[in-house]
């Protein structure tokens, strides 16, 4: 821990951050954040390396990148000698990744919009947007540029976790 400013409870970490108490210790579990010294009743004592990582993590996450790529970053930023280019490597395939989900974000933003305007004033029995929702996978329906059927979370960005890639019906 470093010397000169006083230990940070993880209470204190948690408000300076915005990070909650548990994101914390799971951070440290899987090693983006190292341990932290321990008070002799065995409570976390954190120093400004650790607030400064955490806020660096935090900023990361922010902007999309996912753990592996946020482990990547540190990595890089530890080194003495920072390789910028390495750097940008990462975010440049980052950027890529963000584009690619704008993009399939603009086109279910268009098929949502044609969908709800099929319903017109929203009188009859019959709405379009719950024969959508109901449509069974693999049925025709509206497509990306790419040919690919416009579907919710057609792909996690890079290193995403799986449970949020999940496949939703065609719209």
């Amino acid at each position: 821990m470093e010397t000169g400013a006083a230990p940070l409870a993880i209470g204190t970490l948690s408000k300076q951050t915005g990070t909650n108490v548990e994101t914390i210790r799971y951070y440290e579990r899987v090693r983006l954040l190292p341990a932290p010294a321990r008070s002799p009743g065995g409570y976390r004592l954190y120093g400004t390396g650790h607030l400064r990582r955490l806020s660096f993590i935090r900023r990361a996450r922010a902007l999309g990148f996912s753990l592996q790529g946020v482990r990547t970053l540190l990595k890089l930023a530890d080194e003495r000698k920072r390789p910028c280019a390495e750097v940008r490597v990462v975010a440049e395939a980052h950027l890529e990744d963000v584009r690619a989900k704008i993009g399939d974000l603009k086109a279910m933003e268009r098929v949502l919009k044609e969908t709800v305007a099929r319903c017109a004033n929203g009188a009859g029995s019959h709405c379009p947007v719950i024969d959508a929702l109901y449509r069974e996978p693999g049925t025709p329906g509206p497509v990306l540029s790419t040919g690919r059927p416009v579907i919710a979370a057609r792909r996690p960005l890079r290193g995403t976790p799986r449970r949020r890639a999940g496949r939703l019906t065609e719209l």
